[in-house]
């Protein structure tokens, strides 16, 4: 099996590591690269659906952003322990009738020795916004641009 560095036990920087590179893959919307970043036989609850291994993540992205659409996405750590972190996160897509969405969560990730994770446990609430109240606004052909603030910053 890859290793997928940064590895556990975790600091503070590397547990921020972990994070942004999260985000970056989750915002790239493409499922099967998410899907690497898992065991293969990940266990995730997102909201109030269960999804095991890297088959079922890929169908549930492949789903989520077939109506999560101009999905943009910020995470930040909350805390870390040796092979765990908690984030936060925000993030803001509009449906296809295009009403937006800000979308708020928290995450707890537990991580395998190959820095793969394992559980993923997913909390998450929306609120509708309208366009003018997005903040969220960076290219979606890449990554969060290093100079767009976070979510401390953005004061959420």
């Amino acid at each position: 099996m890859d290793a997928r560095p940064p590895l556990p036990p975790f600091t503070p920087e590397t547990a921020a590591q972990k994070a942004r590179a999260a985000e970056d893959a989750w915002n790239s919307c493409d499922p099967e690269r998410v899907s690497l970043a898992y065991t293969p036989d990940s266990r995730w609850r997102n909201r109030d659906t269960f999804v095991t291994g890297r088959a079922e993540i890929v169908a549930f992205l492949q789903q989520k952003w077939e109506r999560e659409l101009e999905y943009r996405l910020i995470k930040e750590v909350w805390t870390h322990g040796d092979n765990r972190i908690a984030v936060r996160f925000v993030y803001e897509s509009h449906d296809p009738r295009g009403q937006w969405f800000r979308s708020h969560g928290n995450e707890n990730w537990e991580f395998d020795e190959h820095g793969l994770m394992r559980q993923r446990h997913a909390s998450i609430n929306d609120i509708p916004i309208d366009d003018a109240d997005r903040l969220f606004h960076w290219d979606r052909s890449g990554p969060r641009p290093a100079d767009h603030p976070g979510l401390t910053e953005l004061g959420l």
